[in-house]
């Protein structure tokens, strides 16, 4: 594993422990050039799965599919709100092991965020609007206020 710091080649492993959710390896490194200590994760990785994204002018883009990206915009539609980091890696995890369980090469990134819609529906329902305002592209207010009354809705049943 290369030094993040100085680039060096040779690094050694430390520390190994399992992270909470048993989904990955928490490895602390330190590097033998300058002495940087650093943490790495190992997630097993079932198959390469591209997602396809449909862009202007009905264009797709394809990209493999990138779990830290996927962290990040749920970590943000959570953001300031009670859910913890354990629930957002749960609930992550989840996601990435039925796209990569599917068995299908290419994903539509639209199955993907009905996904991550669908999750946080069940952990916070105000991550799920903030999510949705995203995905769906709200344009004005009363787009938030129709989409939040289905949710009081839903909630009522």
């Amino acid at each position: 594993m290369r030094c993040p710091f100085c680039a060096h080649e040779d690094t050694q492993v430390k520390d190994s422990r399992p992270t909470e959710d048993n989904t990955s390896i928490r490895r602390r490194r330190q590097c033998s050039s300058c002495g940087a200590r650093f943490t790495t994760f190992e997630r097993v990785q079932l198959r390469e799965v591209t997602i396809v994204k449909s862009g202007e002018k009905g264009e797709e883009r394809r990209e493999a599919f990138d779990r830290s990206k996927l962290e990040r915009s749920v970590a943000l539609a959570c953001r300031k709100r009670d859910v913890s980091q354990e629930r957002i890696d749960q609930l992550v995890s989840g996601i990435q092991r039925q796209v990569e369980t599917a068995g299908e090469p290419e994903v539509p990134s639209a199955r993907i965020g009905e996904m991550v819609m669908e999750g946080l529906k069940q952990i916070d329902s105000v991550a799920y609007i903030r999510f949705a305002s995203v995905y769906r592209d709200f344009s004005e207010a009363r787009d938030f206020e129709e989409f939040a009354s289905t949710v009081q809705e839903a909630a009522k049943d």
